[in-house]
């Protein structure tokens, strides 16, 4: 395109060049020349290179439409049928998307529905990839093409890749974490549940005598020591992954570079590539979860570390529920993006004038919490790619941010459970009959004396007392 702004003439070409003429620059003689042919001489030229750069930009582009044909083969590769697509799609996910004051709403909204209208069984509900994400699997997920990256197939497909891959030395690492990770994980799953027992008791009123309710600063101090767990899960992590990814061979980095280009509709879906007979339940699907999330390491930075999807924060109330009970054992379900704003927006509506701000004030209360979590994030995620660059990760330094960033999302969690009781008892009964409507999910009822284990269903377990929890 032309433009002419003030005394510079502009070309501007679709790949970006920028060129001015500044008329400053022109010698004094042209003053001489008549106005009419001066403007003639500057669009002549404007013209010309107008031309010359589109030129050299086609010639550009015709050189990297070759270089992006031309894929590395790999021997047995079953990804060598696929076709370059884009990776992103123009998604616009980013950091800033996820801690915008509309995503912030949507998503403390969408969970009010959740804690509302369900029960200590839906509030459980958390998926396995949602513990110790710091490898950019969540950004990978949010901007895959066409939402595919929701889709039950995504886990398995990228995993399945991997391990393909991989030769025995290197699974067999992956297997060996997993059967000492298991016990750990599964703590982080059980260590919230008193979490989630306490905010049920703050929402029916059943709180200790002689107490007015939660206490913020315990909510916060137990966050923080679930998050501890967090961070050393995380640290291992890393160190498993880095040194897997540090032997990768050739033609190796050549199968992963081509996942990382074609994208999710580009991988060919493989049969299980795990013998599931040697394993339990909970290794088999913590040797996928590493096998995706490696993946997910490989390809990305920093910034796709740091990234979360707002549900991340504050995840006791049952959004994830919500979203995910259609997909449970769906092979091939895809999960509607818009269903957070789009249910949360429903809920808000439901509300009264008085209701409502109860809601929306949180996202201007919480907004030093949630700032802070993208810098412990932030933080984390950089100690943690040393080991890829055969660095050393501090890990007194990852415990120390992980525990800050728990009480962090503690705090927020504090917000939330705090808004949610004091509108649920405000609420009218045909405000709960539409709510309940609103949740649609008469088909997944969740019994009472259930609860999820992340995203396995089991017994409700003993539970400590949580009378902690609460203060005066």
């Amino acid at each position: 395109m032309e433009k002419i702004e003030n005394t510079n003439i502009s070309v501007q070409s679709d790949n970006s060049e920028y060129i001015k003429i500044s008329l400053s620059t022109l010698k004094k003689p042209i003053v001489f020349i008549p106005t009419l042919l001066t403007v003639g001489i500057l669009i002549t030229c404007g013209i010309w290179l107008i031309f010359k750069v589109t030129d050299n930009s086609a010639k550009n582009n015709n050189t990297n439409n070759l270089n992006t044909t031309q894929t590395t083969s790999v021997d047995n590769d079953p990804q060598t049928k696929a076709t370059n697509t884009p990776k992103d799609g123009g998604s616009g996910y980013s950091i800033e998307q996820a801690v915008s004051d509309q995503a912030q709403l949507s998503t403390l909204a969408f969970d009010g529905l959740g804690f509302i209208t369900g029960n200590i069984g839906t509030d459980s509900f958390l998926p396995p990839g949602k513990v110790a994400d710091f490898f950019g699997f969540q950004y990978l997920r949010d901007v895959t093409q066409s939402g595919k990256g929701h889709s039950t197939d995504f886990v398995t497909n990228a995993a399945n890749n991997v391990l393909f891959t991989l030769n025995s030395d290197q699974k067999a690492k992956m297997l060996a974490l997993a059967k000492t990770q298991a016990t750990t994980v599964n703590e982080y799953a059980y260590k919230r549940f008193p979490l989630m027992v306490a905010f049920r008791r703050q929402y029916t009123g059943t709180i200790p005598s002689g107490t007015t309710g939660l206490s913020k600063t315990a909510v916060m101090n137990y966050s923080s020591d679930l998050y501890e767990v967090d961070a050393n899960i995380s640290i291992q992590r890393a160190q498993l992954f880095s040194t897997i990814l540090n032997s990768l061979d050739t033609k190796q980095k050549a199968y992963l570079d081509n996942m990382k280009s074609v994208g999710f509709a580009g991988w060919t879906a493989l049969p299980d590539q795990l013998d599931k007979s040697s394993m339990t339940h909970d290794e088999d699907v913590l040797m996928m979860t590493y096998a995706s999330e490696m993946f997910a390491w490989y390809s990305g930075d920093v910034e796709a570390d740091t990234y979360f999807c707002p549900e991340r924060q504050g995840d006791y109330f049952g959004g994830f529920y919500i979203k995910d009970a259609p997909a449970i054992g769906n092979a091939g379900y895809t999960i509607d993006e818009s269903i957070t704003g789009d249910k949360g927006q429903s809920f808000l509506d439901v509300l009264s004038a008085t209701q409502k701000p109860i809601i929306t004030n949180v996202v201007t209360t919480q907004k030093n919490a949630i700032t802070g979590i993208v810098e412990k994030r932030r933080a984390i995620a950089t100690e943690l790619r040393k080991a890829l660059s055969g660095g050393t990760i501090d890990t007194v330094k990852v415990i120390a941010l992980g525990r800050e960033y728990g009480a962090l999302d503690g705090e927020i969690s504090y917000y939330y459970i705090t808004a949610f009781s004091q509108v649920g008892k405000a609420l009218t009964s045909d405000q709960k009959t539409k709510l309940m409507q609103i949740r649609d999910l008469d088909k997944y009822v969740m019994e009472d004396n259930k609860i999820y284990l992340y995203s396995e269903k089991i017994d409700m377990p003993s539970i400590i007392n949580t009378d902690f929890l609460f203060g005066k």
